[in-house]
């Protein structure tokens, strides 16, 4: 299962965020950008619950102020359909 996290943070404080969230484990990639979010994660689970758990570990990270989280569906094309 592959989920994709947009967060914004306290400015100034993206490079400290980023360093923090890599170590998360189920983290995939972590990436800044540019624009109304600060943050880009992937994450990749086996199951709901763990990342619904990591979606809590990025969300408590000091100075994150807000996320978007965007679970990918599967069957609709793109890289994530040749895992099943």
């Amino acid at each position: 299962m592959i989920t994709y996290i947009l967060a914004t943070c306290v400015p100034g404080n993206e490079k400290e965020v980023i360093q923090m969230i890599k170590e998360i484990q189920n983290v995939v990639e972590v990436n800044g950008i540019m624009g109304k979010y600060d943050i880009f994660v992937k994450i990749q689970a086996g199951d709901v619950m763990k990342v619904d758990l990591t979606i809590s570990k990025v969300r408590n990270v000091p100075h994150v102020t807000s996320t978007v989280s965007i679970p990918a569906i599967y069957g609709q094309g793109g890289t994530i359909d040749s895992e099943e």
